[in-house]
C-alpha cells in the first residue's frame, strides 16, 4: 500500500511510521513534516494528497499543549485542529482516497461520562473546561469521518486512544501533557535539587498507555479499516492516580525527590478511564506494563532531549 502519515514526525506519528517499517516493510509510507506541508493551508494539503495519491491516510496530526498554554490561547486550538481535520478529510474524500484512519482524543468524550467511557458517550454532556476547545475539534473530526464515510461509501474510521506517552513526545512545559512535564520535572529536581510541585491534589486518575502499542495496532488493522465501527476506544484498561505517575516516574529515573501538591491549581476530571471493549473484541491490548514503558521512555529523554 501506499500511506500518508500526517502528524509523522509526532510521538504517535513517528510510533506508526516505525510500525510500518517493522510490519509492513513493502509499504511506501510519506510522512510530511510540518516544514514541508503546512496542513492549515487548504491548497497545500490538497496538493499533498493529490500527489502523494494514497490508498490510505492515517491523520494523526493535531495542535497539541499542555494546560496552561490552553488556557491561553483556546480560540486557536479550536479553530487550528478543526481546520486541519477539515482540509485533511475532505480533501482525502475529494481525492477518493478509500480508507482513512482519523486519531481521536478521549478529550472530546463529557467530563461526567460515566467511567469507564463507552464510544456512545460522545456529545452527551459538556466538556471538561481546560479541554473544551481541544474537546470540541476532536468531536467535530470524528464526526466529520463518519458522515463522510456515509455519504460516499468510504472507510474513514476514528479511533480514540487513552492518553499516550513514549519516545518523541514532547517534554518542554508549555506543551507536555501529564508523563511527559513529570519526567521533565523529576529529572531536573534530581539533577538540580529541590522538590517537585504537582497542580492538584495528586488524586485524579488518568489512563495512559505506550504509543508504540497504538502505533502497532493501528498498523497491523490500516488495511482493513472498513472491518472497524465508525468510532473505537483503544485504551490501556486501567488508571492510576496523578501520585502514582509520578512516583513510578521516579522509580524509572533512581530519583529520590519530595513530591508536593498545589490543590488550588487546576487538576482537570476527576477520572478519565475508557472503556475499549470493543477493540478488545478485536484483538487490541496494551501488552507494556507502566513500568517498562516509562523506563523507555525516561531512557529515550536522557538521550534525546537532555543529551542533545
Amino acid at each position: 500500500m501506499r500511506v500518508l502519515v500526517t502528524g509523522g514526525r509526532g510521538m504517535l506519528g513517528s510510533a506508526i511510521v516505525q510500525a510500518f517499517a517493522a510490519s509492513r516493510p513493502n509499504d511506501d509510507i510519506v510522512a510530511p513534516s510540518r516544514d514541508d506541508v503546512d496542513l492549515l493551508d487548504e491548497r497545500a494539503t490538497r496538493a499533498l494528497i493529490s500527489d502523494v495519491d494514497p490508498d490510505v491516510v492515517v491523520h494523526a496530526a493535531a495542535v497539541v499543549a499542555g494546560i496552561a498554554e490552553r488556557a491561553r490561547h483556546p480560540g486557536r486550538f479550536l479553530a487550528e485542529n478543526l481546520r486541519i481535520d477539515l482540509n485533511v478529510v475532505t480533501a482525502s474524500a475529494d481525492e477518493g482516497v478509500g480508507s482513512l484512519a482519523y486519531i481521536g482524543s478521549a478529550g472530546a468524550y463529557p467530563a461526567a461520562a460515566p467511567q469507564p467511557i463507552r464510544e456512545d458517550a460522545l456529545l452527551t454532556g459538556p466538556y471538561e473546561p481546560q479541554l473544551e476547545p481541544y474537546g470540541l475539534a476532536k468531536t467535530a473530526g470524528a464526526r466529520l469521518c463518519g458522515y463522510v464515510s456515509q455519504e460516499k461509501d468510504l472507510a474513514y474510521r476514528a479511533l480514540v486512544p487513552c492518553n499516550l506517552y513514549g519516545p518523541n513526545d514532547h517534554f518542554d512545559s508549555e506543551r507536555a501533557h501529564l508523563i511527559p512535564a513529570a519526567i521533565a520535572k523529576v529529572a531536573r529536581a534530581a539533577r538540580e535539587g529541590g522538590g517537585v510541585e504537582i497542580w492538584g491534589d495528586g488524586t485524579a486518575r488518568r489512563e495512559y498507555a505506550y504509543s508504540p502499542d497504538v502505533a502497532a495496532w493501528v498498523v497491523d488493522h490500516v488495511a482493513d479499516l472498513a472491518a472497524l465501527p465508525p468510532l473505537m476506544n483503544l485504551g490501556a484498561g486501567s488508571d492510576h492516580s496523578v501520585r502514582e505517575y509520578y512516583e513510578a516516574i521516579a522509580r524509572a529515573l533512581d530519583a529520590e525527590v519530595e513530591l508536593s501538591f498545589d490543590p488550588t491549581r487546576p487538576r482537570g476530571v476527576e477520572r478519565r478511564l475508557l472503556d475499549s471493549t470493543l477493540a478488545r473484541n478485536l484483538g487490541w491490548s496494551a501488552p507494556t506494563s507502566l513500568d517498562a514503558g516509562l523506563a523507555k521512555t525516561c531512557s529515550w529523554y536522557l538521550e534525546h532531549a537532555v543529551a542533545g
